[in-house]
């Protein structure tokens, strides 16, 4: 068990690594409540900038800290994951037919302007919108939407946007009877399906049938053709790059200034310097103990809000290989880690600790508050831990079990930067030593650690879920045959490759009702076949990461007016904050 003079010697080891900075190390301990010698010799925050020396020209440019990366590779293929292809190649230069908002509980016209279904269900039609062109002045039509649904079939390999990829089987014919009339019919009854054709980026047929293979194109030489507010790459250079809006943009008056701004911070340290001096306009970091650190530097100008509703953060196990093919392991796993000392230290208390549900906040009119939801496999208790790693034959030998397939030794990636969940997997790690499992943190540059998770590449790793309007897509992303693919291939969700036929039949029946309670009826065999299968280890629920300065733009949704949500790397919904934004006027 880690006490707390334990947890210290954990952030003293943080510092000297340079995980997290002294200045970090000392707001943790505040927050467990104990004092530092010299704390108040810390060094005082740098003094907001309120215009960065980097954009002092005529142009008015939006500063955006989005990913963490510490060299900017030049890629702006929407139909590839977040991570591979630059934001905002997806809801910036490309977009979808409809935007559903979290917040509102509603479903945004966008390229489309109304849909509907059928008398049967079967067969899903989009009226286009009139008017809209692509940044080279062709005409956007039903041409191009059909155009896209079937590069994404043919091409498997295609990720596409949010969930598209589980939902393509279903499809059996697109057809586009006129330039604004688009119908998909599908083999089985299934209107949840909705979001995820309408929030798929849509491309050009006209320049992308001359593309040799979808998969390995990097749409990186000139301008990509879009139909987004910003079309134009005015300058790409390693650690920064500059994009500009799209004169023919069909929103007329939008967007309301000319571009964004895309300096690289490799660390959330980095990004986070850059937060306090007043220099990025709009960021989607993490930040501890914001209100003193970020806001207190300048409470009129300076704001963040992290909103709860976010994707559960998991410690996924691979579950092709053993020993995580096997559910007493995996929960045994999630017994061990300390959860709440993580989360104090780590995670500045923002989330809240997950259940055994898996749902977070945002599913709250689904979970169903009974043994599924509050089973023991997601409480830290190490005796028991142990006692199910030997019933299920990993004994220790020494400081170390082992098992039929050999020591229970294995690497935890993480990514190189996100200085929350490095800390947090610095703890699991500790825990884990405790019932014998030597877990190595590895941490990883993003771009790599999105490989290989999504393929598949790894033993254990903090990741992200999706989520959608209803636990369907979080139940169909973890626990969907349809969403297993083979260890290799590029998944944009299921990354732990899990998969149980009996949540498919429940998924195909949630799908197929539209009956308020028969859905949380439905959703609560979900929620049991969950907690019975830990198909992963739930930590917390990913707060929605948002701070934005008011020097130079106006008009972010926020707590007091949440119109959308916040964050940069927020899909698709980040569209809709770039075209609603505006500069300040200037006195």
């Amino acid at each position: 068990m880690i006490d707390k003079h334990e947890a210290v010697e954990i952030l003293e080891g943080l510092v000297r690594k340079g995980t997290i900075s002294r200045r970090r190390m000392v707001q943790a301990m505040a927050g467990m409540g104990l004092s530092v010698a010299g704390a108040a010799a810390v060094g005082t925050a740098v003094q907001p900038r309120p215009v960065s020396a980097a954009q002092d020209s005529d142009l008015k440019l939006l500063t955006v800290s989005e990913e963490q990366q510490a060299t900017w590779i030049k890629n702006f293929n929407p139909l590839l994951p977040v991570g591979q292809s630059r934001w905002p190649a997806q809801a910036g230069i490309y977009e979808p037919m409809a935007i559903h908002s979290m917040f509102e509980g509603v479903v945004h016209p966008w390229l489309a302007t109304e849909w509907s279904y059928s008398e049967d269900l079967l067969t899903l039609t989009f009226k286009l919108r009139e008017g809209v062109q692509w940044s080279d002045g062709t005409p956007f039509t039903s041409a191009d939407v059909k155009f896209t649904f079937e590069l994404l079939i043919a091409n498997e390999a295609l990720p596409g946007s949010g969930a598209i990829r589980s939902t393509l089987p279903l499809v059996t014919s697109i057809e586009a009877p006129d330039d604004l009339t688009v119908s998909i019919t599908l083999s089985e009854v299934n209107t949840l399906t909705l979001y995820d054709f309408a929030e798929q980026m849509i491309v050009p047929k006209h320049i992308w049938e001359n593309v040799e293979d979808p998969v390995t194109f990097l749409n990186d030489e000139g301008d990509p053709v879009g139909t987004g507010p910003f079309t134009v790459i005015a300058q790409f250079e390693a650690q920064y790059w500059e994009l500009h809006k799209n004169p023919n943009y069909w929103q007329e008056g939008k967007p309301a200034f000319d571009g964004l701004r895309f300096p690289s911070y490799p660390t959330n340290d980095a990004a986070n310097l850059a937060n306090v001096n007043g220099e990025n306009d709009w960021g989607g970091n993490f930040i501890p103990d914001a209100a003193n650190v970020f806001v207190a530097q300048d409470p009129e100008h300076f704001h963040f809000w992290f909103a709860e509703s976010g994707d559960m953060t998991h410690l996924f196990m691979n579950t092709t290989t053993a020993p995580f093919d096997n559910v007493d392991v995996r929960k045994a796993i999630s017994m061990a880690l300390d959860r709440e000392l993580a989360l104090e230290i780590g995670m500045y208390n923002y989330p809240f600790i997950a259940d055994s549900s898996g749902l977070t906040g945002g599913y709250g009119g689904f979970k169903v508050m009974d043994e599924s939801t509050e089973a023991a496999w997601v409480k830290r208790d190490v005796e028991a831990a142990g006692a199910l790693l030997d019933a299920a034959g990993y004994t220790l030998d020494g400081d170390v079990r082992v098992g039929p397939d050999g020591p229970m030794e294995y690497e935890l990636n993480v990514v190189t930067g996100w200085s929350d969940w490095v800390s947090s997997v610095q703890i699991f790690s500790k825990n884990l030593e405790e019932i014998g499992v030597k877990a190595t943190v590895t941490p990883l540059d993003f771009a790599a650690w999105f490989d290989r998770i999504q393929k598949g590449e790894f033993q254990m790793s903090l990741g992200w879920s999706g989520q959608g309007p209803t636990p369907f897509n979080y139940y169909r992303n973890v626990m969907a045959t349809s969403t297993v693919l083979p260890v290799g291939e590029v998944s944009a969700v299921n990354w732990h490759r899990f998969g149980l036929p009996e949540a498919d039949e429940l998924l195909t029946a949630l799908g197929q009702t539209s009956e308020l309670e028969e859905q949380r009826g439905i959703v609560a065999q979900l929620q049991a076949l969950y907690n019975e299968h830990a198909p992963g280890a739930p930590l917390w629920n990913g707060p929605m990461w948002g701070e934005y300065t008011t020097f130079r733009f106006e008009g972010f949704p926020n707590e007091e007016n949440p119109w959308s949500a916040l964050p940069t790397w927020d899909n698709p919904e980040r569209l809709r904050v770039l075209t609603a934004l505006t500069p300040v006027q200037e006195s």
